[in-house]
């Protein structure tokens, strides 16, 4: 899984403010490592389980300008939180979210997309023990798999305070959600997006707004 539209939404979205120390679970080819080390001075840990994927990423971080604040691992989210005393300002994922499902014949992307080697309860006992007292977990999923994530981390004492539900076009319904987490309870600020404009020929303007920093062609 090369760029997709989830990164780009998820690196632009995640409120980045006093983050000194990221972990990014699943970082694939590096994107939203690459982004968050744009938009900030923090520095990075991308974690990857797929060995292509992760010597993408190093190879991508190398050729960033930002190379001394990211470091790619290639390791299971799951190995590297029972392993690191380390603690996060901010954890960011755009994990595999299928269950359930027919896998992909292809091994690489069937571990992109599929969450049977990254459930949802390893990233949410994991974000436990990693994060900050007030650090953030942010991440995006598909609606259905969003609600089921925001139960099992409310089990887990992990609250939403933040939600912008994306649409791909103004009239069609949320098919997407971006979600902020945090240890403490309080009022959820809640927002919605389209990707596109009603045509379907161009990005929504909010859209443009967000990730402009990221796109050549906007």
């Amino acid at each position: 899984m090369k760029v997709n539209t989830d990164g780009v939404l998820l690196g632009a979205w995640a409120n980045l403010e006093g983050a000194e120390t990221v972990l990014d679970i699943g970082t694939g080819t590096g994107l939203i490592s690459l982004m968050i080390a744009q938009r900030t001075v923090a520095f990075i840990t991308g974690v990857e389980i797929e060995k292509n994927a992760a010597e993408e990423a190093v190879r991508n971080v190398l050729n960033s300008e930002w190379s001394t604040r990211i470091i790619i691992q290639h390791i299971s989210f799951q190995d590297f939180a029972s392993s690191t005393q380390q603690k996060f300002d901010l954890i960011i994922s755009n994990p595999p979210f299928f269950s359930n499902s027919v896998k992909n014949t292809n091994p690489h992307l069937s571990i992109a997309r599929h969450n049977h080697m990254l459930p949802f309860t390893d990233i949410i006992e994991g974000t436990k023990k990693l994060l900050n007292k007030n650090g953030k977990l942010s991440l995006i999923l598909p609606f259905d798999a969003a609600q089921e994530f925001i139960q099992n981390a409310r089990q887990e004492n992990l609250y939403l305070t933040r939600l912008t539900e994306i649409k791909p076009f103004p009239s069609k319904r949320p098919n997407r959600c971006l979600m902020e987490f945090g240890k403490s309870q309080v009022a959820v600020i809640i927002t919605t997006m389209s990707v596109f404009d009603e045509s379907g020929k161009d990005y929504s303007e909010e859209f443009k707004n967000m990730a402009r920093d990221f796109y050549l062609k906007l």
